[in-house]
């Protein structure tokens, strides 16, 4: 198997040049909400399937309990986590590896459009997880 900080690189590279396209245009000081729509537009446009605001259902002891809205999850392979604040917190880094806890998806970023763009990549292999449902 792959080095686990590989997983999906190529993709995420691709996704990050597209957070700096939408900064570059808007620059900051819009709603989290614009830079979504804006993301997911210039992500489309590149041909990659993007969903939004993807449900992903949390399970305990095999019942759904609650759920998570993901922003964006570009090819069924990144989970994108969008803020537009001041500074980035260890609460959205932990709601970053929640969402790839509960799901098969490996690689999630963490991206904010604030006065300077600031991402973080998380990877979370499948291996991993202790109570990952297949």
């Amino acid at each position: 198997m792959e080095n686990e900080k590989y997983i999906h690189s190529e993709l995420t590279k691709k996704i990050i040049g597209a957070f700096y396209d939408v900064y570059n245009e808007l620059g900051f000081g819009f709603l989290e909400s614009v830079y979504e729509t804006a993301l997911e537009k210039v992500l489309r446009d590149a041909g990659h399937k993007v969903k939004r605001q993807y449900d992903i259902p949390v399970f305990f002891r095999k019942k759904i309990i609650g759920n998570f809205k993901a922003d964006l999850v570009v090819d069924d392979k990144v989970i994108i986590e969008l803020k537009a604040c001041k500074n980035l917190h260890d609460v959205h880094e932990a709601q970053i590896l929640n969402y790839l806890r509960a799901t098969n998806i490996e690689v999630g970023l963490l991206v904010n459009f604030g006065e300077e763009l600031k991402f973080r990549r998380r990877v979370f292999a499948n291996s991993r997880k202790v109570n990952f449902r297949r």
